[in-house]
């Protein structure tokens, strides 16, 4: 039995541990910094996911035999190279790709350049920076003026780096906003992009960088409002499997988009163990790359984890000594749909301390907590962010899983909550078309 460390406090850490928690080879699990429904299933330690000293301490005192990354910014900031640059932690299994690795996600212009590299198909783009604003601004004046403008900040930006703007006027003062600073460091370059009109779905892969498991694939639901209206959030909701990401797309998307991306980071010689997000567009049945992110989607993880049958120990530790070709994976083939209640004025301001009511009456779902904490006045469970409970359901059909899942909404309670009502909705309507 081994010891193990998940990073990060949202629903995907949640659903990380009650997914490890029902390991047989599972000691003892601790989760950094966690939330109020990981400590149902191990120890919340309070750290940082980017204090690497202190992580480095806390695995040496539990007997840390594997962590698991769940969040992109330790990754980007080199978590891994930290643990394989220490003989003390070198033996420790880590579940997430190296600082090479992790440029995918953290740097939209380096993936980009990968993808035409290894000629993955993608939307047409042109990398801006302080020096070439104006040949920016040209390629934006060339675009076709019928179909919005794409703007995503070459860094990290806490899921706001993306405008999409419908006039050319509007671009090009983003654009120079942008470049002075709008999103801080994570804008000083900027991918300027085409937009691609489709259907989005996201495929998880599973790799140790040269063998690969294709994970179920899931959509998410970003913008706040019922009908994708409103400010875009860090996700409201998610459905798995996705109706049209069919045995025929997905073996395009396995064919032009897997395959070249493990062969690619083969070719540039890096070590990949861990989680590819690889978000895309369906345009006319072909598959198209909008992002890589370098971990699980969130609240897609609370979609498709209930959705593994299989121990994911076994997978990790595959991963980890890059034998993931002899080890399992067995998928439920039911659906799962994921609504997401939030603070109210989410993504805006929002108050937090609110008392959550309910959360131990849902039977039939799983509650995946997020943005909780405990409240000691009262030793409940209080709201400690934006995306609050995420709850999953899962049933034979679609239409099942999102009539029990909304009936469970329906027992939480706390001042202020918010959820979207068309989780699900629109893959109903595509699937009588």
């Amino acid at each position: 039995m081994m010891n193990i460390l998940i990073l990060g406090s949202g629903g995907r850490e949640h659903a990380f541990a009650w997914k490890l928690h029902q390991s047989r080879k599972v000691g003892k699990l601790f989760i950094a910094p966690g939330n109020a429904g990981t400590s149902q299933y191990g120890v919340n330690l309070p750290i940082e996911t980017t204090d690497f000293e202190s992580i480095r301490m806390s695995c040496i005192e539990n007997s840390i035999s594997m962590v698991v990354v769940g969040p992109e910014l330790p990754l980007v900031e080199g978590i891994t190279d930290y643990f394989k640059a220490d003989p003390v932690l070198q033996h420790i299994a880590l579940i997430g790709p190296d600082k090479a690795g992790a440029m995918l996600e953290g740097s939209k212009a380096f993936a980009k350049a990968f993808m035409v590299k290894n000629n993955i198909p993608t939307a047409a783009s042109f990398t801006v920076l302080p020096e070439n604003i104006e040949e920016g601004v040209e390629f934006l004046r060339g675009m076709n003026p019928d179909s919005p403008y794409v703007l995503k900040a070459d860094g990290l930006a806490a899921g706001k780096g993306v405008l999409i703007l419908d006039r050319l006027d509007e671009a090009i003062k983003e654009l120079q906003l942008m470049i002075a600073g709008k999103f801080g460091k994570a804008s000083r370059r900027v991918v300027i992009e085409q937009f691609l009109a489709g259907i989005e779905v996201s495929v998880f892969v599973l790799t140790d960088g040269k063998n690969y498991k294709l994970l179920p694939s899931a959509k998410d639901y970003k913008r706040i409002g019922d009908g994708d209206t409103g400010l875009n959030t860090g996700g409201m909701g998610a459905v798995s499997p996705v109706i049209f990401a069919d045995h025929r797309f997905m073996q395009k998307v396995e064919d032009r988009i897997v395959k070249p991306t493990i062969a690619g980071l083969i070719s540039e010689g890096i070590d990949y163990k861990g989680f590819i997000f690889i978000g895309l567009m369906n345009v006319e049945g072909d598959p198209f790359v909008i992002e890589y992110n370098v971990r699980l989607g969130d609240p897609e993880a609370e979609c498709i984890i209930p959705r593994i049958k299989s121990d994911m120990v076994p997978l990790f530790e595959a991963v980890a000594k890059a034998e993931l070709s002899t080890a399992s994976l067995e998928i439920d083939d039911r659906s799962a749909i994921t609504v997401v209640l939030t603070s109210g004025g989410y993504p805006g301001e929002f108050e937090k301390g609110k008392i959550i009511s309910g959360l131990n009456t849902i039977k039939d779902c799983i509650v995946f907590q997020a943005g909780t904490g405990a409240d000691v006045q009262s030793g409940g469970i209080k709201t400690t962010g934006g995306r609050v409970v995420a709850i999953t359901s899962l049933d034979y059909s679609p239409e099942a899983a999102r009539k029990k899942v909304y009936a469970s909404v329906g027992n939480i309670a706390f001042d202020g909550l918010y959820y979207r009502k068309d989780i699900g909705l629109d893959l109903l309507s595509y699937k009588s078309r």
